[in-house]
């Protein structure tokens, strides 16, 4: 189990508030330009949920961020902060993860090639792009297994152990 269910989580000023009903499928850091910029960082940082495993508690979002005919970008209209990606087709949801639990570690990583070259994470699986979706539906089943190492690993104080 990645994490016990429901899981809550909230924007920066509270007024989006959101829970999950399932345990997260999967996580991954994205490196691509795209995601640094929204996330004003290295990486953003995803658990994938089931989208039915999402529901809004309080508030509403927004769509910002690039946005296309597929993909939307959820936000909070009041302190803009990115909660969660939908895409068109596909089952599940994207949420930042340090959002809902900072211990969930990225499992893969996504958009190597756009990588800064000094960054270095946890993951165990690293694709230049994204994966292919048997590769990532084949990660999906292998990552229960790890998070539960992860979570132990954590409770017991020690530090992530590296790929």
């Amino acid at each position: 189990m990645t994490s016990p269910s429901p899981v809550t989580g909230h924007c920066r000023c509270g007024r989006v508030e959101f829970a999950l009903t399932a345990p997260a499928l999967i996580t991954s850091a994205c490196h691509c330009v795209g995601c640094r910029r929204m996330s004003a960082s290295a990486y953003s940082l995803t658990a994938s949920y089931p989208r039915e495993a999402l529901r809004l508690t309080r508030g509403e979002t927004v769509l910002g961020g690039l946005r296309g005919p597929f993909l939307h970008h959820h936000h909070c209209d009041h302190c803009k902060s990115w909660l969660y990606t939908t895409i068109d087709g596909v089952p599940f949801v994207n949420v930042r993860s340090p959002l809902v639990d900072p211990t969930l570690a990225p499992f893969i990583e996504t958009h190597t090639a756009e990588k800064l070259p000094w960054v270095t994470t946890p993951a165990v699986h690293r694709f230049e792009t994204a994966p292919d979706l048997e590769t990532f539906h084949a990660l999906m089943g292998d990552y229960p297994a790890w998070a539960e190492e992860m979570r132990l690993t954590v409770e017991n104080g020690c530090s992530a152990p590296r790929a």
